[in-house]
């Protein structure tokens, strides 16, 4: 223990042991996934992050091992805890200089952003060198003026390669094309069960993967339009699910980008009418129901009775509006009757 003390002191981490873990030091071979909660401080005390009280939830950070994440320091120092101890981390600044952009990430995915938002056409040490701002006023002061940090780390559980299922993230290109009939299928089968919000997070995530495949390729090359091709019925499923639980806008903004693309796709035409229906853009709706019928003539008796349906709604609406203004221009143009006093 002294020894290993030793080593990260001469590599500028000093360790200070709060807590004692329990068993036999992991050998954290690579795969190895690490979940901890962890707390981020200035030297001063000042405390920049907290995965307990973060976004509105206190969701433990996991790492993969081996899989070089973007803050080496992290990999370093866990793999000198047990499962169950919690230990302080003095590192100096060679060691934290990426800190500002991993915070930034985990920010973001903290309130459900997207984890590389203001990072999407620039490299970390490019980052780290310009003038870019975070969206954050304490990152900002960090990246311009890097300092060491204090990482207080409390090591929840050490997970061995094979034993648990490898988050999408942390997945090779060869296993996220593997992964995703899979957790296309399970869409699927949770969709048929009525369980429609689970469903949603399935194909989320499987559009999500091949998103992230897709943003390698140069777009209109053979690769990219294959992902895309794979993308979009996750995306029409997505649409659907949407639909069913009243997210119109976004539906539409979806199969907008489908029929851009795609101008046959005749389902992305048909969820976009129902959408815009539903919402009372009817010279929208009765454009798209119209291009479906010209895609597909056999639709036509699902194209009237969707037809059918929005005028019932609007007729309904009119009606309603009708009687909520009705006295509202009904003067009484009688003279005002003479009283005496």
């Amino acid at each position: 223990m002294e020894e290993e003390a030793r080593r990260l002191l001469e590599e500028g981490i000093s360790k200070k042991l709060l807590s004692p873990g329990k068993g036999q030091l992991s050998s954290f071979p690579d795969g190895t996934k690490v979940v901890f909660h962890y707390r981020t401080s200035l030297c001063d005390g000042t405390v920049l992050d907290d995965s307990k009280s973060m976004g509105c939830c206190s969701k433990p950070m996991e790492l993969i091992l081996g899989k070089k994440f973007k803050l080496a320091v992290w990999e370093r120092v866990l793999v000198t805890m047990r499962q169950g101890e919690i230990a302080e981390f003095t590192c100096d600044t060679k060691h934290t200089a990426l800190y500002p952009l991993v915070s930034q990430s985990l920010r973001n995915i903290s309130v459900g952003k997207d984890p590389l938002e203001g990072q999407r056409h620039c490299c970390g040490i490019a980052q780290i060198h310009s003038h870019h701002s975070l969206g954050h006023k304490d990152l900002d002061q960090l990246q311009a003026t890097p300092q060491p940090l204090i990482f207080t780390i409390h090591l929840l559980e050490v997970l061995p390669p094979g034993s648990f299922q490898l988050d999408v993230w942390a997945m090779t290109d060869e296993e996220k094309l593997a992964f995703v009939p899979h957790i296309h299928e399970e869409g699927n089968a949770l969709f048929k069960q009525g369980r429609i919000k689970e469903a949603t997070e399935k194909y989320y995530n499987g559009i999500a993967c091949l998103k992230n495949l897709q943003m390698k390729e140069q777009p209109g090359d053979e690769a990219w339009i294959k992902l895309d091709h794979m993308i979009t019925p996750l995306l029409l499923n997505y649409c659907q699910c949407q639909l069913l639980q009243g997210h119109y806008y976004e539906v539409i903004e979806h199969c907008s980008s489908l029929t851009f693309k795609y101008e046959d796709n005749v389902k992305a035409y048909y969820k976009r009418a129902k959408a815009h229906a539903a919402v009372w853009n009817e010279t929208e709706a009765r454009a798209d129901f119209g291009k479906v019928l010209e895609l597909d003539p056999s639709l036509g008796p699902s194209v009237a009775k969707e037809l059918r349906a929005m005028e019932d709604r609007i007729r309904s609406k009119e009606k309603e509006e009708k009687g909520r203004y009705k006295g509202l221009f009904n003067y009484d143009t009688r003279p005002p009757t003479a009283t005496t006093g």
